[in-house]
């Protein structure tokens, strides 16, 4: 058990530097196709969730 927590901390340390530049997202400064993509597939989600709640009619 105390193999796991230290492989859980050490893991989350060894994150704490890794840092994304400031723009992305819908208002930010410039999209990547990663970034246009996510929020295809949001939009497709959302579309899919109305129509099976609508008993997919």
């Amino acid at each position: 058990m105390k193999s796991r927590s230290l492989l859980a901390l050490v893991s989350s340390l060894v994150a704490l530097p890794a840092l994304a530049h400031d723009g992305h997202g819908l208002f930010g400064s410039h999209w990547h196709a990663t970034d246009a993509l996510g929020f295809v597939g949001v939009g497709l989600l959302i579309a899919l969730a109305v129509w099976l709640s609508k008993g997919g009619k």
